[in-house]
């Protein structure tokens, strides 16, 4: 028995649900829900609860929530309570039986199809319940089995579900040992991960070559060291001794100069001094040295500087740090798939060393550019910064070479990834992960243990094997018996049709049941095979209302066979579904009945009508009622006041009346409204064929006052002047016949007589 609903979290439509905890369920507990508003979730986690299959509750996990579902529920066989948490029950609830489109399916028929399985599993249906009973026969081999099973049962318990991983405990112990294990689950956890991420992995590119820029040391010492070989050297020195004379940068302002004067052999002045030039012997040796030999080595320190700019300036760095980093995200992403080498680079460093080395080189150009012909070399500090860069450039290339050496690697799993399953890999990596659990020492003891006990139980088995025949016997009493239940039942019900040969009979898939559906005395055979088209079936010749009727009177005849009905939970999940309203009535009598006799019944429909049905014909002292109503965006439960939803709108308005003479409280206009309300109300039953529900209170005080003394009177001269009173002044509360009867003006002394007036005219 569940006493009550402590907690439904993250589930369906219920976020965080505790207001249950506080309302205890009786014998009988009706619930009340619209649809979509989370019934069928609350059917679902009882399905759960009775067979301990989590899945009836993961596969309905709340849209976006954060954390699994999680269900706290105080029922017998505690402390503690049946709680379902991280996808496992810590106990369930066995004596449990439900109705819902769960058991339809599974044993009666899918929409307008009765296939094998369903025959097959009406079978055990009916063969189970009965069987407990005469099992007696062969007691002491099923009591023997029984201590197997409960011996299996303890040593299952303590192979734990996540130690098994999905597994079954019999199909976790027969896993073999696999060497390698610990590579094989990695090497499958990255397969996982790519192919759950197939796209990502099909299109992210592969590492590309990081570079870092020499300096070619030789060609800028052959630079720096380049002079004029066919200059004079009088005319050098010469030179030489003028422009020291000019302090810095003389030399390239000379240069410049020379560029000014006229071609040699003309005739002309210094563009200086205004001298002439023929006879200055200095411009000899000045055309000497600012040959065009002069000008080519200063271009080509022009162009060695700018190479060195070119190559290691600008956003070179940028790019190489752009480049580290993209190495770096692309090795975040592929080595979740295979083994990628470490991406640590000192970018910081390795740009301050690099400028360092580029500044040293820079001026040392520059110094040749400003003198081109005084001879240079590198010096030592210089060499000593690239000498300090280019011990960092090894590093990159290395881890570059490991880097680009991955590619093999990450094209393999772009080509598993492509054809990969993740459903078939999540299986494989189950299966990975429990058989490393299964050779684990300590819980390779436990499956010794369990395999010993499951042999003994074969042995145990064999012999009873030998029992069989006996209840081939009981089967054949069964089966008529069962008919005849089910059949009882379609006549409560109503229905238009009976069972006749409800048979058991042996199919390649195992024992399985055979019926005809008899109608107008013709019966329709529901059995193996497919019906000729345009043939009677189990499709064309049941309405839906029927369909359902039969899978209710296959569910409360398993349950009249039950032996521990009278302890067992039974939960009915909107039971009169496509039902006529006749059978809407038998339904209610039925659960009715049933609660007398069953341990508790849960009844959770969204027909308001049918549960106050039942409610009202049920004993008080063991019945309960509670709702699912919105709660924001999700649902909760609350108590469900049924004798207030039975209430009719009539009933509402006559104990409107009825406070406001006594004791005084209520609207004086909405009661001042009501009256006129509440005598076409009562109008209606007490003369139906003169006041259909089309009538108005006008007209039919005029048919009352022209029959009035007459064989074909309506109501009597009394009655009609009273009714006639009462109407003049409810008329002034009226929107037609009275405009303005939001304003008419209200005593409350006139008000209460005409209410006193109107409640003793509808008790005649």
């Amino acid at each position: 028995m569940i006493r009550r609903i402590r907690l439904l979290r993250n589930i369906g439509q219920f976020d965080s649900v505790d207001a249950g905890a506080t309302i205890t369920l009786d014998r009988l507990v009706l619930i009340y829900a619209e649809n979509g508003r989370g019934k069928t979730t609350l059917a679902a986690v009882l399905r759960s609860l009775a067979t301990g299959d989590p899945v009836p509750i993961t596969e309905r996990r709340r849209l976006a929530a954060a954390h699994p579902p999680h269900v706290v529920l105080d029922c017998e066989g505690g402390p503690p309570d049946a709680m379902f948490q991280h996808g496992n029950w810590n106990r369930t609830l066995p004596q449990l039986a439900l109705f819902d489109d769960v058991f339809v399916d599974a044993n009666v028929h899918s929409g307008l199809v009765v296939d094998a399985r369903h025959r097959q599993n009406l079978h055990e249906l009916i063969l189970g319940a009965r069987g407990v009973e005469l099992s007696r026969r062969i007691s002491q081999l099923v009591e023997r089995t029984e201590v197997h099973n409960r011996d299996l049962r303890e040593k299952a318990a303590v192979i734990a579900e996540e130690m098994r991983q999905g597994f079954s405990v019999d199909d976790f112990c027969a896993l073999p040992e696999l060497p390698g294990v610990n590579a094989e689950i990695e090497a499958t956890e990255r397969a996982l991960a790519a192919a759950r991420e197939q796209d990502a992995v099909r299109t992210s590119p592969l590492f590309e070559t990081l570079v870092l820029p020499t300096f070619d040391t030789d060609a800028i010492d052959r630079i720096l060291e380049r002079d004029l070989p066919d200059l004079d050297a009088t005319a050098e020195a010469q030179v030489r001794g003028h422009v020291s004379t000019l302090g810095p940068g003389g030399e390239q302002w000379l240069a410049d100069g020379m560029q000014r004067l006229p071609r040699q052999g003309v005739e002309d002045t210094c563009p200086f001094c205004a001298q002439g030039l023929p006879g200055s012997a200095l411009i000899v040796h000045y055309r000497a040295y600012f040959s065009a030999a002069y000008s080519e080595l200063k271009a080509a320190a022009a162009e060695a500087l700018e190479r060195v700019w070119r190559t290691h300036g600008g956003d070179v760095h940028a790019g190489f740090e752009r480049a580290v980093r993209v190495a770096g995200e692309r090795r975040a992403f592929w080595s979740q798939f295979c083994d990628v080498p470490e991406v640590h680079v000192d970018t910081a460093s390795i740009v301050r060393a690099w400028n360092a080395a580029r500044d040293a080189v820079v001026a040392a150009l520059n110094a040749k550019q400003a003198a081109p012909l005084e001879r240079h070399r590198l010096d030592q500090s210089a060499r000593d910064a690239i000498a300090t860069y280019y011990a960092l450039p090894q590093e990159v290339s290395n881890l570059s070479d490991a880097l680009v050496a991955s590619n093999d690697g990450i094209r393999v799993v772009q080509e598993q990834a492509a054809g990969a399953n993740p459903q078939t890999i999540v299986r494989d990596l189950a299966r990975l992960r429990a058989t490393k659990n299964r050779h684990a020492p300590d819980i390779a003891a436990f499956c010794t243990a369990y395999l010993e006990e499951r042999e003994a139980k074969a042995r145990t088995e064999g012999e009873r094997a030998e029992a069989r025949a006996a209840l081939d016997e009981y089967r054949g009493n069964a089966f008529p018996a069962s008919q005849t239940a089910i059949n009882v039942y379609l006549r409560r019900f109503t229905a238009g049709f009976r069972l006749d040969s409800v048979t058991p009979i042996a199919t390649r898939g195992g024992p399985a049941c055979n019926y005809n559906v008899v109608i107008n005395e013709t019966p329709v055979s529901i059995g193996g095979g497919s019906p000729a088209e345009g043939e009677p079936s189990f499709r064309n010749t049941l309405s839906s209302g029927d369909r359902n009727t039969l899978a209710l009177a296959f569910f409360f005849a398993s349950l009249d066979q039950d032996p521990n009905l009278a302890t067992a939970g039974v939960v009915i999940d909107d039971p009169i579904s496509s039902l006529d309203d006749h059978r809407s009535l038998t339904t209610a009598q039925e659960v009715r009945r049933l609660a007398e006799r069953a341990g508790q019944v849960i009844v959770l429909s969204h027909d308001k009508r049918f549960l106050c049905r039942v409610w009202d014909g049920a004993d008080p002292t063991i019945r309960s009622a509670l709702e699912i109503v919105r709660d924001g965006e999700g649902s909760t439960v609350r108590t469900w006041d049924v004798a207030q939803d039975s209430i009719t709108e009539h009933d509402r308005r006559h104990s409107q009346l009825r406070k406001f003479v006594d004791p005084g409280t209520g609207d004086p206009r909405e009661t001042a409204r009501a009256i006129r309300l509440h005598l076409e109300a009562f109008l209606r039953v007490a003369c139906p064929e003169h006041f259909p529900p089309s009538a108005l209170l006008g007209p039919f005080l005029a048919l009352c006052r022209q029959r009035v003394g007459q064989a074909d009177e309506v109501l009597d001269r009394t009655a009609t002047r009273e009714l006639g009173e009462l109407t003049e002044y409810a008329n002034r509360f009226h929107h037609d016949t009275n405009p303005a009867w939001e304003t008419e003006v209200i005593n409350d002394a006139e008000l209460r007589s005409f209410v006193e007036r109107a409640l003793a005219f509808a008790r005649r």
